[in-house]
């Protein structure tokens, strides 16, 4: 609970955190045995929570999920799911440096890789999946696959392109609607200019996987047409979308359209992840308690859109009112704040006695403890230059006779 708590909880550091997700995990249990006072006790009983326990705590809250937005689960006859991956930065701890690598520049902090299956109807999170700076966002929907519900539609973004990824996501029994970009090469039984060309029916078969006997994959493509504005006026693009659903009356024209531009959903629930819930870059310092924090955090931020969503007026409508995840972390903050308001706690003044600095017997080691990357070294000042005064003595004196 405590874990879970303080996603929500303000406060810049992760004492500040734990202090207030500890309060109002007492004032919730009166009765019952409280936890620990001391972050450093929290941290060593999260590290041996074991990660069986959260994946299987998000395992039943996903089976749940179809009951709580029952109101805007399905969309016809698809659950439309989007899927998308970003980084989280880590401390420059030499155990994370070391198992997590380098995944940017040079020199950069070490990262963790999120990929996440967000419902887009409601921007709540599915599944997800965690693995170093540089996993491959596609294994990840792979190892995903399995936890979709039945009647899902996979919408994502044309980083997802691939023949062997479109035949697994098939295999397993889920349709896909995927941008395609110019790398991707796909054949029609009839040559059609593309200036002309709506939708229709394409075969993907990759030279790679004619060598290795496999068969090519009967698709849907679909090109909408569209319009951004910049500042030298409107610039015409068109998105191709190519999807498993062939049945035109499944699929529209107009509902893939939709669909996929409500994949925005994905791009915001990063948003709200890293900036509201300030999660842009975790702070615990090893690999298993990083690991547990961020396997947590994810976790609570499915709670908190989930029960937002479920709270709004149900409405299979478009224009349906969403749960704005900044607005529910307030309502959260507000409540934390009337639960701890009820404990009692000495008075201010025995408090601010007991705020004094960690004494330290003696410092043997320096005060930088190793070189940072990317960090001009620190190079202690110089001695001053001392000359002797030569001809200016007869200055010195003079000055010296006016001053008395």
């Amino acid at each position: 609970m405590v874990l879970l708590l303080s996603t929500f909880a303000c406060g810049d550091s992760q004492s500040e955190r734990f202090e207030t997700a500890r309060a109002v995990v007492v004032a919730l249990r009166p009765k019952r045995r409280r936890p620990g006072e001391t972050v450093q006790g929290y941290q060593m009983a999260l590290q041996r929570l074991p990660m069986c326990v959260l994946r299987t705590v998000a395992a039943c809250l996903r089976g749940r999920l179809a009951e709580m937005l029952a109101g805007r689960w399905r969309n016809g006859d698809f659950v439309v799911l989007g899927c998308d991956g970003s980084r989280l930065e880590c401390p420059r701890t030499p155990e994370l440096e070391g198992r997590l690598g380098q995944a940017g520049k040079d020199d950069s902090a070490p990262t963790m890789w999120l990929t996440a299956i967000v419902h887009l109807a409601t921007g709540v999170p599915f599944s997800w999946r965690f693995g170093k700076g540089t996993a491959s966002e596609r294994d990840h929907l792979r190892h995903l696959l399995k936890t979709l519900p039945t009647k899902a539609l996979v919408v994502c973004d044309a980083g997802y392109t691939g023949y062997e990824l479109a035949r697994d996501i098939m295999a397993q029994g889920v349709d896909l609607l995927i941008r395609m970009s110019s790398t991707v090469t796909l054949y029609t039984e009839k040559r059609e200019p593309l200036k002309r060309f709506r939708e229709g029916i394409v075969y993907y078969w990759t030279e790679k996987a004619r060598k290795q006997g496999g068969l090519p994959l009967r698709l849907r493509l679909i090109r909408v047409e569209g319009k951004k504005r910049t500042k030298k006026g409107t610039e015409y693009y068109d998105v191709w979308l190519l999807t498993s659903v062939l049945q035109k009356r499944r699929l529209p024209f107009s509902a893939a359209s939709r669909y996929y531009r409500w994949r925005w959903e994905n791009e915001g629930y990063f948003r709200s992840y890293k900036r509201t819930l300030s999660m842009v870059k975790l702070s615990s310092r090893t690999v298993s308690l990083v690991h547990r924090e961020a396997e947590g955090s994810m976790l609570a931020t499915q709670l908190l859109l989930a029960i937002t969503a479920a709270a709004l007026p149900r409405s299979l409508a478009e224009a349906a009112p969403k749960g704005s995840p900044r607005k529910a972390v307030l309502e959260f903050r507000k409540e934390f704040q009337h639960l701890a308001g009820r404990r009692r706690r000495r008075h201010l003044g025995h408090r601010l006695s007991q705020a004094s600095r960690e004494r330290r017997s003696g410092r043997t080691s320096g005060k930088t403890s190793r070189a940072w990357p990317r960090r001009t070294p620190h190079t202690p000042p110089k001695p001053p230059q001392v000359l002797t005064l030569g001809k200016l003595r007869n200055l010195l004196k003079k000055a010296l006779e006016n001053a008395a």
